[in-house]
């Protein structure tokens, strides 16, 4: 039955996906709110570009699950909610799970259920919370037959960084994607690294499961377009991107620009004569 919901997931074409992430307003962060605002416009945008999939909430879901007809992107539910964003951290940090994730993900037509691996300097009860979610929910997942995305996030120390800043560090990213692996993923979503020429190594590690790349912190558009080529080039599955999408002043252009490099193997100049100046 997984099989059944991952091939609603991946695009027949070319066998990967690219899923436009704008579940940020669950981490209660202001400045994850700038271009979903109005989350409703926001997803009415984002399906007449068409992408494989929207990662939504519980909360949000409807907007993309009510439109009418067969052809709107798929539904990725995010079913976790964390304090770990921002330039102040909190006195306790927490991730938590929704409850009945599964369950409602069912409810909701969800084609997959995502899922947190934080590793965060010198805060391994969240990492422990994390891997409490994903014993919870995995087996859920393969009772149903509910594809499993689990996001491993390498952060950097928020002493140095300053609020969500990845760490894209080779060596930390590859223990912590492996781990996922082991854990039950059916999906990685991984961090992009800082050298994109090594991101086979993360393909590499995670075996038969596939990857798609983070899109990480906002970046100009040249530089998105040559490293999403580069990382397909390296064997990626396909993307999660957002905010790059979301807080961008053409958001259907930029979406239809990076699925012409995962979709259609083109260039990053080619692909950027979809973004109107």
């Amino acid at each position: 039955m997984k099989l059944y919901r991952l091939n609603r997931l991946f695009n027949a074409k070319s066998n990967r996906c690219f899923d436009v992430a704008v579940d940020h307003g669950f981490f209660n962060e202001r400045g994850f709110l700038q271009g979903i605002e109005n989350l409703e416009k926001c997803v009415r945008t984002l399906v007449e570009a068409a992408p494989d999939a929207i990662q939504l909430t519980v909360g949000q879901a409807h907007y993309l699950q009510s439109l009418p007809g067969r052809q709107k992107p798929s539904l990725v539910l995010r079913t976790d909610v964390a304090n770990v964003y921002g330039n102040q951290l909190p006195r306790t940090l927490f991730s938590r799970m929704i409850e009945q994730p599964v369950e409602q993900a069912l409810r909701l037509d969800a084609t997959c259920v995502v899922v947190n691996l934080f590793r965060i300097p010198e805060q391994p009860e969240v990492t422990d919370q994390c891997i409490q979610n994903i014993l919870r929910i995995k087996p859920e997942c393969d009772r149903i037959g509910m594809p499993l995305m689990i996001e491993p996030l390498v952060f950097q120390s928020n002493q140095k960084a300053g609020g969500y800043m990845v760490d894209g560090d080779l060596e930390k990213i590859l223990p912590l994607v492996r781990q996922a692996v082991e854990l039950g993923a059916d999906i990685i979503k991984a961090d992009p690294t800082d050298d994109v020429s090594l991101y086979h190594k993360v393909v590499e590690i995670s075996g038969r499961i596939p990857v798609l790349v983070r899109g990480g912190g906002k970046a100009p558009d040249k530089e998105i377009l040559e490293r999403t080529e580069n990382l397909i080039k390296q064997g990626a599955a396909g993307i999660v991107y957002g905010r790059n999408i979301i807080q961008h002043s053409d958001p259907a252009g930029m979406t239809r620009a990076l699925m012409s490099i995962v979709h259609d193997g083109a260039n990053a100049k080619d692909a950027a004569k979809f973004i109107q100046a």
